[in-house]
């Protein structure tokens, strides 16, 4: 059976990947869990559009990455988190959460595939983030204090 994916598979494949898969693990996994839909031709035009679309979006995101990138590298990000005493947060900062707090603190809208982390942040104290976008990378400062 021919699928499209709507989100990225692991062993399977990309979002908006057009692949064929056996009907049991389509019709019993796949399309039930919202992982994907079937490829009829009508779906492969909404997806095709949907895909541009967002294309488009992440253009726009990185044009606007590149603009505000000067002003990124004097920005020092304050934020807190609950912690145990020796400073290790309960729960992580991901990409997302430092996005929302930057658009909060700076009025900076920087999408958070742009910001580049190997692992969410778990520690109290001072963090240097890379953003790199557009050939352009610019680092900020990230304070994390305890609650």
């Amino acid at each position: 059976m021919k699928i499209i994916l709507l989100k990225d598979i692991a062993k399977l494949g990309r979002r908006f990947d057009t692949k064929e898969v056996s009907s049991g693990h389509a019709l019993n996994l796949l399309i039930p869990q919202g992982l994907a839909i079937a490829a009829t031709p009508d779906a492969v035009k909404r997806m095709e559009i949907m895909k541009a679309k967002i294309e488009g979006e992440k253009k726009v995101h990185q044009d606007l990455l590149v603009k505000n990138i000067k002003d990124l590298a004097d920005v020092t990000l304050k934020v807190a988190g609950k912690a145990n005493d020796k400073g290790h947060l309960f729960a992580g900062l991901h990409r997302e959460e430092i996005a929302a707090e930057l658009q909060k603190q700076t009025k900076l809208q920087i999408d958070p595939s742009f910001i580049q982390l190997e692992h969410p942040i778990k520690e109290v104290g001072e963090h240097v983030v890379e953003v790199i976008g557009g050939g352009k990378s610019a680092k900020f400062k990230l304070v994390v204090s305890r609650v």
